[in-house]
Order: structure tokens, then sequence, then C-alpha cells
């Protein structure tokens, strides 16, 4: 199925006070991910969600870079008129986050990163993007078809369900709504560095305190971009904290915005 390609990402608001808030999901997400965050914040706050590029149904695009979807989310930002805005995001959404931050420093007023630092990686998802690939979707009559075919791949099942929200069905049988070939072809830039710049507002970062994509290694990169920062670490999670532990994580980014975000 292709898909037509708009000026604009697919997005999502709640809440009709207050500051703004932009919610930014990781790599294979979509808008849904970060809405746990969203119910507790809306009474407060005016959320948006997206679906970035290549994600959910935003449009996709053979192209896929930290900068280029930080102009994306600015044009969205001029596209509803908001004059700045706090980001909150995980994984490759914190990077996205990061790098829009480092760009468009007068329109954030601060910045939530949900375990993940603004550095390279090694490859960590050839394994799922191979797997995804690989699934026969002319034998898919049913999703159970897709989560048994994906099961010769990937063991855990949780991750299962969550790959396979990617999977629409229509009239022509099921279809990825994640450009599978662009996540391919363009890994290395995400799973690469955000810009070098400075940033001086208030940014807090949480990490999962069993995952390895935020270390004590990681902090000059932080800290030669960022000089107003907090750390908070949230025990017993990994890197998906923010489903692991929703309370905790949901606190720890309220009380942040509270401190910092300008009130409506």
């Amino acid at each position: 199925m292709t898909k037509t390609t708009s000026a604009l990402l697919n997005y999502e608001t709640m809440g009709k006070q207050g500051p703004h808030v932009l919610l930014i999901h990781g790599l294979f997400g979509d808008l849904d991910n970060l809405k746990s965050l969203a119910r507790d914040l809306e009474n407060d706050y005016q959320l948006v969600l997206i679906d970035v590029r290549n994600h959910g149904d935003s449009f996709h695009s053979e192209h896929m870079n930290y900068s280029a979807m930080a102009e994306d989310i600015e044009a969205l930002r001029e596209e509803l008129a908001i004059e700045q805005w706090a980001l909150v995001g995980h994984s490759m959404g914190g990077k996205l986050a990061m790098e829009y931050a480092l760009t468009y420093q007068d329109h954030v007023a601060a910045l939530v990163v949900a375990d993940v630092a603004p550095v390279a990686y090694d490859a960590r998802h050839h394994h799922i993007l191979d797997a995804l690939a690989s699934l026969d979707l002319s034998k898919v009559s049913k999703r159970q078809d897709a989560d048994q075919q994906l099961a010769q791949h990937i063991e855990t099942r949780g991750v299962r369900q969550f790959l396979l929200k990617n999977l629409q069905r229509d009239d022509d049988g099921y279809h990825w709504r994640l450009n599978l070939d662009t996540l391919a072809s363009c890994y290395e830039e995400i799973s690469g560095a955000v810009r070098e710049g400075s940033f001086a507002g208030p940014v807090l970062f949480i990490k999962g305190a069993d995952s390895d994509y935020l270390t004590e290694a990681h902090r000059d990169a932080v800290t030669s971009r960022f000089t107003d920062v907090d750390i908070k670490i949230i025990e017993g999670t990994g890197h998906w904290l923010h489903a692991e532990k929703p309370r905790i994580f949901n606190r720890l980014v309220r009380s942040f915005l509270e401190q910092h975000c300008r009130t409506a």
C-alpha cells in the first residue's frame, strides 16, 4: 500500500488548558505509546502526540535523520501556532527531542528525555527489522498468523505484541504502517548521535536502572550539550521504563513540568 506524503505529521491532541507539551514515541512505536502519560497530564496541560515520519499514520519518506525529523516537528508547531512547548521523548523520540531543542531552542520550554543519550549506539535492532521483513503477509489472514510467524524470530510475546500493533488490515489484506525499507536503509542515522550544540533550558533525563542506554560513560556527551540537567533513576526497570512503572514515570515528568513550565 502506498502512502501519500503529507506536509504534516499525523498527530492527536489532548487537554484544553495549560502549557503545551509534545510527546514523542520511540522506534517502531506510535502516538499511543505515551498515552498513559498524556492521560495523567491532560487536565493541566495541552498535549500533542505525534507519529514520527515512517511510523503510525504519518507520511512515508526515503529519508530519515534527526535533522529532517526536527524540521517535521517545527512545521507542526508553526501549523498549530504554538509559541513554546515542552518536549518528552522516549528512546529514538528522546534523541529527536534533543535534536529539536538544540536546533529550535527558543521554542522549547523544557525537555524530558527517557532512557537514551545523545550518542551513537551499536546496532541493536537489525534482528527486529529482519524479523518484520521476513513475515509473509500473503499468509496472514488474522493477527495470530503473524504472531506465529514472528515467534520464530522473537521469543518475547510482549515485544511481538508491541511490534504487531504496526500491522494494519484493509480490503487488500494486512500491511505494515511502518516504512520498513527506510528504517532499514537509514538505520545507521537513526542509531547515530544527535547534533552538537547547546541548550540552556531545563532538561530531565529519566533512566531505567537496569538499562544500558544511559550510563556514566555518556556524561560528557550530555553535559557538552545541556547545562541545566537533572537525572532520575527508576529502580527495577529497563528501557521501557514508562510502561514498566508508569505511575513513577508519570509522577517524575509531572513534577518536572510543574517546576519549569509556565502556567497558562
